[in-house]
Formats: C-alpha cells, sequence, structure tokens
C-alpha cells in the first residue's frame, strides 16, 4: 500500500493514508464510522488499489454487498491477485446467489489461494450449502485436513466452530458439542462464542451479577422511598388538608369582616343621628319668637 501511496503527491498521500488507517481502526467496533471514512479516501484516490480493496472491506461491514462486491472487483482488476476471491464469493450469497458462489468455489482461482484462503473458500462454500437447506453437503463440505488436524492455525476455531453449527441444524447434538468443545480449545482470542453455544448444550444459564446488584438497590430504593402512587395519594392528602384549613380561615375572616361591617353601620347611623336637630325644633322657636315678637334667641 505505501508503494501505491507514494505515486501521489505528497499532501494527497498523507490525507489517503490518514483516512485508511481510520477505517481499519473503526472496522470492527464502528462499521458506519469506517464507512464514511472509506468513502472519502475513495474520493480522493479512486485509481489506487488498496484505497478500492479498503473501500470494499467496509461496504462489505456494513453489507452493502453490491457495492463491496464491486469494489472487490475493481482491486482485483489492478492487482491481478486472487486474495479477496472468497470474500467476494460471499458478497454473492449476502446477495441472494449461493449457486454462484458454489460456482466461485469449484473455480481455478482457489487453487491459487494460500491454505488460510482455502479454508475461507470451504467457509463460503459450506455457508451457500446451507443457504440452500444442504445441511449433509454443508457438513461434508467442512471435513477436510485442516479439521482433522491437531495443530491450531488462525482458521482452526472458525472451522470447528462453523462444523459444529451445521451439526447442531442437522439434529447431531452430541457431535455438535464435541466440537463446540474443540472450537473453545482452540478460540484463544475470543473471535468466536462457542463457550455460550457450549455452555447452552449443557443447560448452563449465565446470571448477570450486574443486574442482579441494580435489581436490589432498585428494592431497597422502593422500600425506603414511597411508590409514585402511594407518593401522589398522600400529596393528594395533604394539599386536600391544606385547603380545608385555609377555607376554615376564610370562613372566619369573612364573619369577621361581617361583624366589623355591622358595628361600623351601627357606629355611622348613631353619629348621624347626634348630628342631626331634634325633630320641632327649629318650628318650636319660630312659634316662640313671633309670640315674643322677638327674634328666635341664637344659640
Amino acid at each position: 500500500m505505501q508503494q501505491e501511496l507514494q505515486s501521489l503527491p505528497k499532501g494527497l498521500a498523507e490525507d489517503v493514508s490518514r483516512n485508511l488507517v481510520m477505517v481499519a481502526r473503526l472496522i470492527d467496533e464502528d462499521p458506519e464510522g469506517a464507512y464514511a471514512y472509506s468513502r472519502i479516501a475513495l474520493r480522493l484516490a479512486s485509481r489506487v488499489a488498496a484505497v478500492r480493496e479498503a473501500a470494499g472491506f467496509a461496504a462489505y461491514a456494513n453489507q452493502k454487498f453490491s457495492e463491496a462486491l464491486a469494489e472487490f472487483r475493481a482491486a482485483r482488476r489492478m492487482t491481478g491477485s486472487v486474495e479477496l476471491w472468497p470474500v467476494m464469493a460471499d458478497c454473492e450469497r449476502g446477495l441472494g446467489r449461493p449457486e454462484k458462489a458454489l460456482d466461485m468455489a469449484g473455480a481455478p482461482e482457489v487453487q491459487k489461494l494460500d491454505k488460510a484462503g482455502q479454508v475461507e473458500m470451504r467457509l463460503v462454500a459450506a455457508g451457500a450449502r446451507r443457504d440452500m437447506d444442504q445441511l449433509d453437503a454443508a457438513i461434508v463440505t467442512l471435513q477436510s485436513p485442516e479439521l482433522a488436524s491437531n495443530s491450531v492455525q488462525p482458521w482452526t476455531a472458525r472451522l470447528r466452530y462453523a462444523y459444529a453449527d451445521a451439526l447442531l441444524a442437522a439434529g447431531r447434538e452430541d457431535e455438535a458439542r464435541e466440537w463446540f468443545a474443540k472450537a473453545v480449545e482452540s478460540d484463544k482470542d475470543g473471535s468466536t462464542d462457542a463457550s455460550d453455544r457450549l455452555a447452552e448444550l449443557d443447560g448452563v444459564e449465565f446470571v448477570d451479577v450486574l443486574v442482579e446488584d441494580e435489581d436490589e438497590d432498585a428494592d431497597v430504593a422502593e422500600t425506603v422511598a414511597p411508590q409514585p402512587e402511594a407518593e401522589a395519594e398522600e400529596t393528594a392528602g395533604t394539599v386536600a388538608e391544606a385547603d380545608a384549613d385555609l377555607d376554615a380561615d376564610f370562613e372566619d375572616e369573612d364573619q369577621l369582616d361581617e361583624d366589623e361591617d355591622e358595628d361600623d353601620a351601627d357606629d355611622e347611623a348613631e353619629s348621624a343621628t347626634d348630628a342631626q336637630p331634634e325633630a320641632g325644633s327649629d318650628a318650636a322657636d319660630r312659634d316662640a319668637a313671633d309670640s315674643d315678637g322677638g327674634e328666635a334667641p341664637r344659640g
């Protein structure tokens, strides 16, 4: 790849290289992110085989099989290598064409693959057989010197796992258990879930301690704190009591206001009575003045 990138201008080569590094870094944990970086690299240097290959694997990781197959074919045309033949056949499976994958498994290109490539091609062919509901044929396809070998190679765990899974699908549970156990022995980096499958066959149930702790915490919280419904009822009762007290206070205040209004009315009436002269007093004074022939006495 470095040699291919050296043919690009320095600044462009650095940009492409950074994007390819991000594709490799993210492809397992964040396939969508890897795909985005691969598209940037593809826009920058579509004539570089390494870029087309990286774009193919990023599309493959996102199950964009048609796009992945096109990129792999382009990379193969550029390099003339057959290294991508098995993954190209698997893209055919992804596109719903298992017969095409089987044709590729019998093509002369397979003989040019290294041992790892040939095992990968065997896995793809067995998968195609299973796609076509040919379980017995899938089992036979996986029976090979590589499967029977006691030596552990990078492909050993996946090959044993595929064989165990095919046996289980065919209803051969005892044999499946044996091969899942062998897969566990060879799976040093945890590339398969063979240990979980083996435990499932043995009837072992795993308990998530963290979940149990969370459940216990929830139980404690429920004991200490009132449930939302009970708390709501309690709050409603408290509010109702407070409203009743306030209503009683308002009634007392209204009664006091009424009493005060009555007292004020009585006081005003009494004051008005005191301020007015007695009835008929002016008329009596005038009569007295007339009889005396003088003015009415001034107060």
